[in-house]
Order: C-alpha cells, then sequence, then structure tokens
C-alpha cells in the first residue's frame, strides 16, 4: 500500500476513535435519554456524571481517556515516513484528530464532549510522566475549587511546563 494513504487511513481511523460517542452512547443505553439535551449538552464524562452519577461518569471517562492512548498507539503501530514526514508527525495528527473527533463526531451532528479525557489518553500515551503529572495538577485543583472546568484549565496550563520539564 502508497505509505500516504496508509498514513491517511490510520489518521482516519484515529478521527473515528476520538468520535466513538461513549457518554451519548451510555446515557441511551442506560437511561434512554440524550445526553446533549440535559446539564450543558455535552457528551463528555463531567456532564454524564452530574446527570447519571459517579460509576456512569467514571466510566465514559476511563472509556474516553482510553480512545486517546488508542489513537496515539495504533499511529506508533502503523505510522510509516511518507509525504508527511516523519512517523513523528503522524501520531501527533492522530492525536489531534482524536481530539477533533471526540468534539465533533460525525454521528452526533459534530457535537460532542469537551475533549479533557481523551487529550488526557493522548498524553499519557506520549508521555505517561507529563500525563500523569497533569492529571495530578488537575485533581489538586479539583479538590481545591470543585470545578472542574477550572481544574481542566490549570492541567492544560500546566501541560506546557510538564513538557518542557519531561
Amino acid at each position: 500500500m502508497n505509505p500516504t494513504l496508509a498514513n491517511v487511513l490510520l489518521l482516519v481511523a484515529a478521527y473515528f476513535l476520538g468520535a466513538f460517542p461513549t457518554g451519548y452512547l451510555l446515557c441511551k443505553s442506560l437511561k434512554g435519554i440524550d445526553i446533549r439535551t440535559v446539564g450543558s449538552g455535552s457528551t463528555g464524562a463531567t456532564n454524564v456524571l452530574r446527570t447519571l452519577g459517579k460509576p456512569a461518569g467514571i466510566t465514559v471517562f476511563v472509556i474516553d481517556v482510553l480512545k486517546g492512548v488508542a489513537a496515539i498507539l495504533l499511529a506508533r503501530a502503523f505510522a510509516v515516513p511518507d509525504g508527511f514526514g516523519s512517523p513523528d508527525v503522524v501520531i501527533v495528527l492522530a492525536g489531534l484528530l482524536g481530539v477533533i473527533g471526540h468534539s465533533k463526531p460525525i454521528w452526533l451532528g459534530f457535537k460532542g464532549g469537551k475533549s479533557v479525557a481523551i487529550g488526557l489518553g493522548i498524553i499519557l500515551a506520549m508521555d505517561w510522566r507529563v500525563g500523569l503529572s497533569a492529571f495530578g495538577i488537575f485533581l489538586l485543583s479539583l479538590a481545591l475549587t470543585r470545578i472542574v472546568s477550572v481544574s481542566s484549565i490549570a492541567a492544560a496550563a500546566g501541560l506546557m511546563i510538564l513538557m518542557v520539564v519531561f
């Protein structure tokens, strides 16, 4: 197979991994509700947590993190040098397309989650030290503020420093 075509197919697969609507499907199957019509309207773990409780929220969080990990591991396993450049470029693009798939899933009219959990999975798969440290910042901020959005922003801001350190 043409290396460029192989990488394009890999990137399409990363988008569709991200686009798997975990929160939407779980809420539909457990309670018959469209999670996009309640709370924040997001399909992500936080809205599911607030709507259906801890077990459902944690399930969505874990699966969404694993979607990010899977996108990176898939790219690491199959990316080849081509017109994109090195496989590292394809790996980064796979992460980006996983995030786009999560936040703009084709299945749900391009309205998905905020991409925090899948972003964590991507960072964990790229460098577990950075990912765990960012998650630690998130948890510390959450313990202090009890506000998920502020904690997500704190972790994202900390990522820049953590990437330099590690």
